[in-house]
């Protein structure tokens, strides 16, 4: 068979321990037939054979973006997008215009701010909100989606003023009045009112692990599609080729079976089953029909994720220590050992994978706990359950990854830089087991790296900037940063492996599928501080051109 498309000139990184470099490779249908010296690689074309000359620029597996949230990333396009609005008179502004084009929208919903957008040790309240809309409801989504900041018609409209008793974890913060101050807490705060949205929502249900309470119309569903079209294609101009979402249900398979039936699915994409602390164990019955249901190359199910905790900015992420600007508070866990190890074994005994989200040193030692018991419990095996974030470790748990062969899965632009609400609760204590993916990789955890979109930018060469030019946030500090090539790897092969698909994908040899980026200079020779300038110059997935600059 010719090729049906023959890169010749490149800087290729194959990832491919036996055969790390070569300088040409050539694709027939959705497989690499060839990597190597160019005129052996042009063998192999034909009269219809697309030549791409790569002048000199890398070309590399396709990214995979091992952590992000679709559905909700490419929905929230359409919303009031805050990041970089510092300032009352700024998110003022921002607000007056999105207000005045949506006369009809139940709840006027903003995303991205700051937890500081107001200034420092400042928060959001109602009152503030109230000053921007008084008589609509109204709510602005911390970036990290783990708070939410509502209007007093917004509390009032979803029962809340007075507070509400909720799952340990969730909290409706309340004044000295008794009165919700506008901070909510975590989903089971933030759902009330965010189901006051008249347009929208669905993207969201993946978070609580439940269907649409009510059937989407013909129309709805058709949004939903498009919306999801539009995320596969603002991802793969990232040079994106396979994504482990991060929250889901039925629903958003269904949906994605549509997109691939339309030719939109521009990539592989795996969706979990949600499982949340109120769920009986019976539920996991649907994770495992929706493994059981979706089982190609490019739509699949069998993960379940879990919360075990928060965020650090929002005091609810668990540590084994208080918060060192918040004497007495630790953040309660979502889940404790004992429920958490219940649910690990069942999952881990129906062969599903788990992908836990553990930021607090506290919760990642409850995610080992769990991951540790399922093994005694129902035998080794390959089963690459995961951690994500490990934002705080303590020491002692750190060789536990490689030891139950467990995947950290971090996110490079979550790393604080200089004085944050964040760093100001981890203290200097703690500071040298942040973010501490060095010490990690040494004590031979795999490292999975990701962006976690919508929360920062779906930009894997941003990520890889990240990670490249990370300083300490104090003096002293450890240097956590990985050499270019382990922080490559963190964007491919690494990724390939979690998600149970290294003999497919993750590397560039023959017989592998041909999912592969072509960018627009040779990265190895980029300075670290501009390979986010870096251009995605062509994004192949399956064999097809999925975007070409």
């Amino acid at each position: 068979m010719n090729a049906s498309l023959i890169f010749v000139n490149a800087r290729v990184l194959t990832m491919d321990g036996s055969a790390p470099r070569a300088e040409a490779l050539a694709v027939a249908g959705n497989r690499i037939v060839a990597v190597g010296e160019k005129e052996t690689v042009l063998a192999h074309a034909g009269p219809e054979t697309r030549i791409v000359d790569a002048e000199g620029a890398t070309l590399m597996p396709g990214f995979v973006e091992s952590h992000l949230h679709l559905f909700s990333g490419a929905y929230g396009q359409t919303l009031l997008q805050l990041p970089g609005v510092k300032g009352f008179e700024a998110l003022n502004t921002a607000f007056q215009s999105f207000i005045a084009a949506r006369p009809e929208e139940g709840l006027l919903l903003a995303q991205g701010a700051d937890y500081e957008i107001l200034g420092r040790n400042t928060r959001l309240d109602r009152h503030v909100l109230d000053r921007i809309c008084p008589d609509r409801p109204m709510a602005v989504m911390a970036y990290d989606f783990h708070t939410l900041f509502a209007n007093t018609a917004a509390l009032k409209a979803a029962g809340l003023l007075k507070g509400r008793e909720l799952p340990v974890g969730n909290e409706v913060v309340r004044g000295a009045d008794g009165l919700a101050t506008g901070e909510l807490r975590e989903k089971f705060a933030m759902l009330p009112v965010l189901d006051l949205r008249t347009t929208g929502g669905r993207e969201m249900l993946g978070m609580s692990g439940i269907e649409p309470p009510v059937p989407p119309t013909q129309a709805e569903w058709r949004d939903d599609v498009e919306i999801l079209k539009a995320g596969m294609k603002f991802a793969a101009s990232k040079g994106i080729t396979s994504m482990h979402n991060m929250d889901g249900n039925r629903h958003l398979l269904e949906l994605l079976r549509d997109v691939e039936a339309e030719g939109g699915l521009l990539s592989r994409i795996s969706v979990p089953f949600h499982f949340t602390r109120d769920m009986p164990l019976s539920e996991l019955d649907r994770a495992t029909a929706m493994t059981r249901d979706f089982t190609g190359d490019k739509l699949t199910c069998g993960r379940v994720k879990i919360f075990i905790d928060g965020v650090i900015e929002s005091g609810t992420a668990a540590m084994l220590d208080d918060y060192a600007d918040k004497p007495g508070l630790r953040g309660d866990p979502i889940f404790d050992v004992a429920s958490f190890t219940e649910a690990a074994i069942e999952i881990d005994r129906r062969g599903l994978q788990i992908a836990v989200h553990a930021i607090g040193d506290a919760a990642v030692r409850i995610a080992l706990d769990g991951y540790e018991a399922a093994r005694k419990r129902n035998g080794r095996r390959d089963s690459r359950h995961r951690i994500e974030h490990v934002e705080m470790i303590d020491p002692a748990d750190i060789p536990r990854f490689a030891e139950l062969g467990v995947i950290a899965s971090v996110q490079p632009l979550h790393a604080p830089v200089g004085d944050t609400p964040t760093t100001r609760s981890i203290g200097a204590t703690r500071a040298p087991y942040a973010y501490a993916w060095r010490l990690l990789h040494e004590a031979g955890a795999k490292i999975a790296f990701s962006s976690d979109w919508p929360i920062v930018p779906i930009d894997p060469l941003l990520g890889i900037q990240a990670a490249m030019t990370r300083n300490p946030h104090l003096p002293g500090l450890p240097d956590h940063r990985l050499p270019l090539n382990e922080v490559l790897k963190a964007f491919t092969c690494n990724g390939a492996y979690a998600g149970h698909m290294e003999d497919k994908t993750g590397a560039l040899r023959p017989g592998m599928l041909a999912d592969l980026v072509l960018l627009s200079a040779d990265i190895e020779w980029a300075p670290v501080e501009a390979i986010a300038d870096i251009g995605v110059r062509m994004t192949v997935c399956d064999g097809r051109i999925t975007h070409e600059a």
